[in-house]
């Protein structure tokens, strides 16, 4: 006894390949959507960073302001501890500026590792057709 083998059929392929397409343009963006989040947390991140940078500046804003007031008012240790203290925000503010600033820069809203896969999607789709 022989074991027969059918050849699938023209429409068969084309039906699978169809499938395989299908499932590969699925995988893609489900690809594209895990980029987009993750890229997404990272500007989150950032722009927190740049909220703390802007409420420390307002208060090294508040407090030197506070400190001027005294310091002219009455120039004694009261006026001088609240500039310090107004001097260590404005330093936390610039650090936190600073740091915030570079990591929006890390920030890239475009999905490079898709758009990389469907090139070679493409260039599989144009080879195919050969």
């Amino acid at each position: 006894m022989t074991a027969h083998h059918e050849e699938p059929t023209l429409g068969q392929l084309v039906g699978e390949i169809g499938e395989d397409i299908s499932k590969l343009f699925r995988q893609e963006v489900e690809l594209a959507k895990a980029e987009i989040r993750q890229e997404a947390a990272k500007a989150g991140k950032a722009a927190g960073m740049l909220g703390g940078a802007g409420f420390a500046g307002y208060m090294a804003a508040l407090l030197l302001t506070l400190a001027v007031m005294f310091g002219l008012g009455n120039v004694m240790d009261l006026g001088w501890a609240a500039l310090i203290v107004a001097v260590i925000w404005a330093i936390a503010a610039g650090v936190l500026f600073v740091t915030g600033r570079n990591r929006m820069r890390e920030v890239n809203p475009k999905p490079e590792q898709t758009i990389e896969t469907l090139k070679e999607d493409a260039q599989w789709a144009r080879d195919l057709r050969k």
